[in-house]
């Protein structure tokens, strides 16, 4: 049984989450959604991002026991710097209906040392050697430092390594994360150095919070980096409480700039991976804002190799893998594509200069007049911020077609006017 073998391999607490049901150990996965990212094979693109979801070798274990392709480590630092987190660090945004659309986030890199991490590493991968493990790492601008951190990884049996040049809150104040990661040179040079001494792949990740990120792209890959990831979270001030003018998350009554994740940065990342790989020619790893296999779809079409999951796994535990691995084949099927590779970049080609798209093509609105209850947002709208074309007369919604310009803000926001295009 899977229990037995689990058992067998040593892995004790596999063992029992096997016979408590919470997953198999068949990980090769469907053929369709077999990847290749920096040579190496995952059984499917979906990666845990480094995260809270990852601060713990049983929580990887776990994660993999239930059918993702790999996992990123919460990013490691050097043996005797002291990582302490405050309380509370998390601070959601939601709609008028409670829907989470992004999270802020001011926790720190993982407060284990190095020293421990190796053995969390050499578990993990004992268990399970076919899923991708990649460790992330961070430390000051030091040859030595990361020299010696990335060794005693790649001994300890890691994958790959993940240079974590992006994190945008406590760490720049240390001259860590995103303070690394905003400079070309040293993305560039602190590349080298961990490229000098490990035969394992080499990505590195970068921050949305620049002004150029294909630039980063191109110093990482002038330092002879394997792939890239992309991208962290973008820094962010979640509310204010208006009652206590206290800044969110609170902390005994302050708090500072964190990082946001979720559904609200998946434009700002999917920006970034196109940019990226219209940059460069590095595999890229794509992040932020996934929820479902569409999201995950979408940054496949604009270049990426493989995707990493935080937030929704915050939200709603590591089980979402099973939704996502069978929409994506079905996707796959629907599209008549026999792979991932098949589907890669598709969409980089319909990319292009502002310049260089058709004046003469034209949108108009269609009003569907068996859904439309008149209820004249899409008039208020029209006639506030766009060109005054609709009106409502005798109790009819209708479109005066000469004074459209085709904004589409109306299409945008009712159901009931359908897409309609002219030249």
């Amino acid at each position: 049984s899977l229990g037995l073998l689990s058992r067998l391999l040593g892995c004790e607490r596999l063992a029992v989450n096997f016979e408590k049901g919470y997953g198999s150990m068949k990980i090769e996965g469907n053929s369709d959604l077999a990847v290749d990212f920096c040579g190496l094979r995952l059984p499917n693109p979906f990666l845990l991002a480094s995260a809270p979801p990852t601060a713990y070798a049983a929580m990887i274990k776990r994660a993999f026991a239930l059918g993702w392709g790999g996992a990123v480590t919460k990013t490691i630092p050097p043996d005797g710097m002291v990582i302490t987190d405050v309380s509370p660090r998390l601070r959601t945004l939601r709609n008028n209906k409670g829907t989470v659309l992004g999270l802020e986030n001011i926790e720190l890199i993982s407060h284990k040392p190095l020293s421990l991490w190796l053995d969390e590493i050499r578990d993990i991968k004992h268990c399970f050697p076919q899923n991708l493990l990649v460790a992330s790492l961070m430390a000051e601008v030091c040859k030595e430092r990361w020299q010696e951190m990335s060794v005693s990884l790649q001994e300890a049996g890691a994958d790959a390594l993940e240079l974590n040049f992006s994190c945008p809150h406590g760490m720049p104040e240390k001259g860590l994360g995103s303070a690394i990661g905003q400079d070309e040179e040293l993305t560039r040079l602190i590349t080298t150095w961990v490229k000098e001494v490990v035969s394992i792949p080499v990505i590195v990740k970068l921050s949305p919070n620049v002004t150029d990120i294909g630039l980063l792209a191109l110093a990482a890959e002038k330092g002879g980096a394997d792939g890239l990831a992309a991208i962290n979270t973008v820094q962010c001030l979640a509310a204010i409480d208006l009652d206590t003018f206290e800044p969110q998350p609170s902390v005994n009554g302050f708090s500072t700039f964190g990082g946001l994740s979720g559904p609200a940065v998946k434009p700002i990342g999917l920006r970034c991976v196109a940019q990226i790989a219209q940059a460069s020619r590095l595999p890229i790893s794509g992040m932020g804002g996934i929820s479902s296999w569409k999201e995950a779809a979408e940054y496949i079409l604009v270049g990426a190799s493989s995707v990493q999951i935080c937030t929704e796994v915050m939200l709603r535990g590591y089980g979402i893998i099973k939704g996502m691995k069978e929409g994506l084949t079905q996707y796959l099927k629907s599209k008549g594509l026999s792979d991932l590779d098949s589907l890669r970049a598709l969409t980089l080609p319909k990319l292009v200069s502002h310049e260089s798209l058709d004046r003469n093509y034209r949108v108009r609105p269609r009003i569907d007049k068996q859904t439309c209850n008149v209820c004249g947002r899409c008039v208020v709208a029209c006639r506030d911020a766009g060109s005054n074309a609709l009106q409502i007369n005798d109790a009819n919604l209708t479109l005066d077609d000469e004074a459209c310009s085709g904004c589409s803000l109306c299409i945008n926001l009712c159901h009931s006017l359908k897409t309609e295009t002219r030249s």
